[in-house]
């Protein structure tokens, strides 16, 4: 079985520009290990320091856990994000969501229909970029959607994209892939 490999370094806190040291230090200090997608980020502190702000404001907002993993799997899915649906698939399970759910989600949709008025509305402006029809617009207000949670949506999907992108732009093996390339190739 071949083994893929990064398009960009995949730093840890050994190879690591400077700046992006204590960046990397602190999520492997939260989550024991380092998922190869912020090894990548490290290449660029400020695209690290970007991102972990941007992230870490929207994990103190106003949207449920399984409402980000359902939008994180639909942009996953729509970027063809190997390492992004791996993550999503696995978080999404933990934050309750069944496997069908999980299905329905990568379509951009859910059987629970507030959660697939927010999905049908985030569609539009991901999938197809466009503006949302009003009507998609109003049909999440009335479903229960606030303008602050329509807001953190649009930011989640945001920065799910960009995640999504620098997986797809830089090849970036799904996480635990990577470790065993790297022995492979020492051998």
């Amino acid at each position: 079985m071949k083994t893929r490999f990064s398009r960009f370094p995949v730093h840890d806190d050994l190879s690591a520009p400077e700046a992006s040291v204590p960046i990397l230090k602190g999520a492997m200090a939260s989550a024991g290990q380092l998922p190869n997608f912020l090894g990548v980020l490290a290449g660029s502190a400020p695209a690290l320091r970007g991102y972990t702000r941007f992230r870490g404001e929207l994990r103190h907002g106003a949207l449920p856990v399984p409402s980000l993993e359902r939008i994180a799997l639909a942009v996953a899915e729509h970027f063809d994000s190997e390492p992004g649906l791996a993550l999503h698939q696995r978080t999404a399970r933990q934050a309750g969501l069944g496997v069908d759910e999980i299905a329905l989600a990568r379509e951009w949709d859910s059987h629970d229909e507030h959660q697939a008025r927010l999905l049908r509305y985030l569609k539009v402006l991901v999938a197809e970029q466009n503006r949302p029809p009003l009507h998609l617009h109003e049909e999440a207000r009335e479903s229960g959607w606030t303008d602050e949670q329509l807001l953190e949506a649009i930011a989640y999907a945001s920065l799910e994209s960009f995640t999504a992108m620098v997986n797809v732009a830089g090849d970036i093996p799904v996480d635990g892939s990577f470790e065993d390339a790297r022995q492979l190739h020492a051998a």
